[in-house]
């Protein structure tokens, strides 16, 4: 069997609209987008699905919501794809959600 690996992007991989397909399938997008927003006390999916994108390019927006999506798509991955990754990385902010 294959050893398998993560590796988590950095700022700048931030799309309008991103994981709105994965949301439709898979919860625990929206839960992970929540506990962000709740810590943040703003709405961090709403903000990462406006199509104009004009927040999404802010640092103090962008950064949460990409670990967000990086989490919950290693969620799926581990939760849902059976897939377990004993080794992470990630590039500049993808760091922390390496971590």
């Amino acid at each position: 069997m294959a050893t398998i690996a993560l590796i988590f992007p950095g700022q700048g991989s931030q799309s309008p609209g991103m994981l709105k397909e994965l949301a439709a399938a898979y919860p625990v997008v929206q839960r992970r987008f929540q506990e962000a927003s709740d810590v943040l006390k703003l709405d961090l999916w709403q903000i990462s699905q406006d199509e104009t994108g004009s927040q999404l390019d802010q640092t103090a927006i962008t950064q949460p919501a990409l670990l967000a999506a990086g989490i919950a798509c290693a969620d799926i991955l581990r939760d849902e794809c059976g897939i377990n990754a004993p080794f992470m990385a990630g590039h500049s902010l993808g760091e922390y959600t390496a971590l």
